[in-house]
């Protein structure tokens, strides 16, 4: 990393230590904004109209004939955290557990390389530091709909990631991430006398079947070569033993890496609820919270990528990424440009936790290797 400099690496720990301990929730990061905007003022980017708590500034290159988007997401987690590091969160029940504090301290560190060394960097460069990444509806979505992305030629991401070793950066050249959609299934049946269930329509054992239904919708409708997930997480019925109630209700998440397999299920389970509600003499009202669309990574895009990591960091460094069903907002800007989703390895003996655990905590020898990333696509792409 011999072209960043000592003092560009010690701020990038500074800040990424500064907003692990003053952590602040998905559509509340309005001091978290407020560093990020000083930052970028100090070093005199332009600060562009977009809708607070999220940060968008902007550099013009030296032509200016493409622009690409940088992202960063900026919000933390409803949980409080474990562990006896000295930067520990300040405000209870809120921490950043999953590295949202890095990224942010990283794309700080992109923008301040980039403005000290303009004759490098030929395109407009759009600093996108993103609220609300961990909740439905999508910081992601928001700012795409508030025109965030126009004459955007291409947009970059990444993540630190814990379940990849140290120091290596993959991705997939397509589908990467999920989609992420929650649902909840209501039943009205007709409750009574638990020693008379023949005088009843029970939604607890109507749901039972819907439940069992709903778990062959993988195994039999998807393609066996397309992957996608539908779990039950949460069942509501009842208040106590001898009484059958008059309604349950399920909830569950959707999970695919294509856009047709998630119509797929979600059309499936509402036939299957439908007819088996029907079947028992029941009712079964399904509805969908929409989500994150799968994220799929435009092939050309990180291909160029894969050539940046291999030409930058040598061969040995990249690595094939494997699509998972875990879900992350940066999709929505892939469904309108051109673009790819990194992983940075952080795990480590100091990163063994996994995301979202109480002690997580990101190895910051990372964040060097991060930062070079971003401003070799920057100084790479034509």
């Amino acid at each position: 990393m011999s072209f960043l400099s000592d003092h560009l690496i010690k701020q990038a720990v500074q800040d990424r230590r500064y907003l692990h301990q003053n952590p602040e929730l998905s559509g509340e990061e309005y001091e978290t904004s407020k560093y990020i905007r000083n930052r970028l003022e100090a070093l005199g980017i332009k600060i562009l109209d977009f809708e607070p708590p999220s940060v968008v500034g902007y550099i013009k290159g030296i032509t200016g004939e493409k622009t690409l988007a940088l992202r960063a997401d900026i919000d933390a987690l409803p949980m409080q955290e474990g562990g006896d590091k000295p930067y520990l969160s300040k405000n209870p029940g809120v921490a950043h557990t999953c590295g949202h504090d890095g990224h942010t301290a990283v794309l700080l560190a992109v923008a301040e390389w980039i403005v000290n060394n303009r004759q490098a960097v030929d395109h407009n460069i759009l600093l996108i530091f993103q609220s609300s990444e961990e909740i439905t509806p999508s910081g992601a979505e928001y700012l795409v709909n508030q025109g965030v992305l126009e004459g955007v030629d291409a947009i970059f991401g990444l993540h630190l990631w814990q379940g990849m070793k140290m120091g290596k950066l993959g991705l997939a050249h397509g589908p990467q991430m999920a989609s992420c959609d929650d649902f909840e299934i209501t039943i009205e049946g007709y409750g009574g006398h638990g020693a008379s269930p023949h005088e009843t329509v029970d939604p607890i054992y109507v749901a039972s079947h819907v439940m069992q239904a709903l778990h062959g919708i993988v195994s039999r409708k998807l393609n066996p070569i397309t992957p996608g997930v539908i779990t039950i997480g949460k069942i509501e019925a009842g208040s106590t033993y001898n009484i059958i109630p008059g309604s349950a209700s399920l909830h569950g998440t959707v999970r695919g890496l294509t856009l047709e397999a998630v119509q797929t299920m979600r059309s499936q389970i509402e036939k299957l609820t439908e007819g088996i509600c029907s079947a028992f003499g029941a009712k079964g009202k399904v509805e969908f919270i929409l989500g994150t669309p799968p994220l799929v990574n435009d092939v050309k895009q990180s291909s160029f990528v894969e050539h940046v990591i291999q030409s930058s960091y040598g061969d040995d460094q990249f690595e094939l990424v494997l699509p998972g069903m875990g879900a992350e907002d940066f999709s929505h800007y892939l469904l309108h440009k051109p673009g790819a989703f990194v992983f940075v390895g952080i795990g480590s003996e100091k990163s063994a936790y996994p995301h979202h655990h109480p002690k997580f905590d990101i190895d910051e020898d990372a964040l060097p290797i991060a930062i070079k990333l971003f401003v070799e696509i920057v100084k790479a792409y034509n």
